[in-house]
């Protein structure tokens, strides 16, 4: 017998759009049940970067200053080493926030932190190792979904059902969405390099000799990514991991030594360099929201930033609809209309950036970049501007005060 639940709000993914979203609904008092696939958060992310934006949503909901406790690293300023020179990306330091600075945390002790925060509310349930598997519709609307988990399948009776579920989203496909994609010129090998005494204090990264790499400085690794054409991670593979090292000590001599930490190919992970939006991220009844509506390239890192805003502007304009037991086709589109344009100015800049990330892959510097990064950097009016929309994006938005539940939001600038 399927066991059923009926609640406000259904929202499926428990990733930073999902988990943020179930804690500001519940804390405005409205039912949400969130589901989650995994059994648990332990397992390993790629995206653990929580740049300005996110941390003052954060200290607005009175959760800042805990996210600093757990472990993590903080980057003030990028910048990429190329074949002609220091390329700065941003510094930072020149923004008026209390958070400077891209803060690197774990993101599976992120999520343990929001939803443990949201579970204090009586509104707010967790189910995890719930597998979506159908849409509950009526009447042309969606009105929740069926999962199955160890125990069986459930139906979930809900108001609105949000997808939170990442690039590959279940729910997406069984609403019939197809996103608009793009071919970002580029794919990516993640790993892991042991740090040692004595290495560098920031992040940043290499577009030397043909080579490209991200290196991110975690408490006690390097988190690398190495980017290659796209297409060509058969042929990555075929020469073999010595010549993958080879490449990795010719770009970053520093790390010649540790590199034998890669032995096999199950020590390196793909992340195949995806671009994609939705024209549409509603249906009746259904709203998405994050890499479920918009997928992001890793340039600038701001996918989870985005997700996280994604969530604000969702709460701040549905909260009172769901109380009200009444949400429209054009309250989903006001979700819509607030993050898309933020979405496609910084899917266009990263397309530009990759262009010419591209070149370097080909051996070519990044002639363009270089010098529109140069002259940016010398004008004081807009040393700040590439940072500003790394930071914060455009039009960045912020939760609602009742959402605080006692937290006290300070004047900030930004």
């Amino acid at each position: 017998m399927t066991d059923v639940t009926t609640t406000r709000c259904c929202i499926v993914g428990a990733g930073p759009a999902g988990a943020m979203l179930g804690l500001m609904l519940a804390r405005a008092g409205v039912p949400t049940v969130l589901l989650e696939g995994h059994d648990d958060f332990d397992r390993e992310f790629r995206g653990d970067t929580l740049h300005p934006s996110a941390m003052e949503i954060l200290d607005d909901l009175g959760l800042a200053d805990r996210v600093l406790k757990l472990p993590h690293e903080k980057v003030p300023r990028f910048s990429f080493i190329t074949d002609s020179g220091v390329l700065p990306v941003g510094d930072f330091g020149w923004l008026r926030t209390r958070f400077p600075y891209i803060t690197l945390v774990h993101q599976a002790q992120f999520l343990k932190l929001v939803t443990g925060e949201a579970a204090r509310s009586s509104q707010f349930t967790l189910v995890t190792g719930a597998h979506v598997r159908e849409l509950i519709t009526s009447d042309g609307a969606v009105r929740g979904v069926r999962y199955r988990d160890r125990d069986g399948w459930h139906e979930i009776h809900a108001l609105l059902t949000v997808a939170a579920d990442g690039r590959s989203s279940t729910v997406r496909r069984l609403a019939g969405l197809e996103p608009v994609r793009t071919s970002p010129p580029m794919d990516i090998l993640w790993f892991r390099l042991p740090r040692q005494p004595g290495d560098p204090e920031g992040s940043g990264g290499r577009a030397l000799k043909g080579h490209f790499l991200v290196l991110l400085r975690r408490e006690d690794h390097w988190q690398v990514g190495y980017a290659f054409p796209k297409g060509t991670y058969k042929q990555v593979r075929a020469e073999g991991m010595p010549a993958l090292r080879a490449a990795i000590a010719e770009a970053a001599p520093e790390f010649l030594g540790r590199l034998d930490v890669l032995g096999d190919w199950k020590d390196v992970s793909l992340l195949s360099v995806e671009s994609s939006r939705l024209r549409r991220w509603y249906q009746p009844g259904l709203l998405l929201i994050g890499d479920a509506a918009h997928v992001m390239s890793p340039v600038g890192g701001v996918g989870i930033n985005y997700a996280i805003q994604d969530a604000v502007a969702a709460a701040n304009l549905l909260e009172a609809p769901l109380r009200a037991g009444r949400v429209s086709l054009l309250d989903l589109a006001k979700v819509q209309r607030r993050r898309d344009l933020p979405t496609r100015v910084v899917q266009t800049f990263q397309a530009l950036v990759q262009r010419q990330l591209a070149s370097a892959l080909q051996g070519s510097p990044p002639h363009t970049l270089s010098r529109v990064m140069s002259l940016v950097t010398r004008v004081p009016g807009l040393r700040a501007v590439p940072v500003r929309l790394i930071a914060y994006g455009l039009r960045p938005s912020r939760p609602n005060p009742r959402f605080t539940a006692g937290a006290h939001p300070r004047l900030r600038f930004g």
